[in-house]
């Protein structure tokens, strides 16, 4: 996926996120080895959402159990830098055009 359609999907995203209720923490979080495309919180919960779009193929296929475990690393990298002590989820967020699709608690 380009940059580009990485960006517009991104956007799609944030808003439904907003929709719903959750307060975007940060977007693009960068780490050693990866990336977390948007953080956000939503009644005391910690959400790290990884964002997966496609019109060729389904998006949720993406998502590896290698790339689980380098949003896991992430994660607790802005945990702990955050001295966040609270609860917290791994979710995707699948976007097609300007509908979106959010699976809760993802795991490997």
């Amino acid at each position: 996926m380009s940059r580009a359609r990485g960006n517009a999907a991104e956007e799609v995203a944030i808003a439904y996120l907003k929709g719903r209720g959750c307060r975007i923490l940060a977007r693009n979080f960068y780490f050693k080895g990866g990336e977390i495309d948007i953080i956000a919180e939503k009644e005391g919960v910690i959400h790290f959402v990884e964002v997966k779009s496609g019109a060729t193929f389904e998006p949720a296929y993406a998502i590896t159990p290698a790339k689980i475990a380098r949003i896991v690393r992430g994660a607790q990298i802005w945990i702990k830098k955050n001295g966040h002590t609270g609860a917290w989820q791994l979710d995707a967020l699948i976007v097609r055009g300007d509908r979106c699709e959010w699976l809760e608690n993802i795991t490997i």
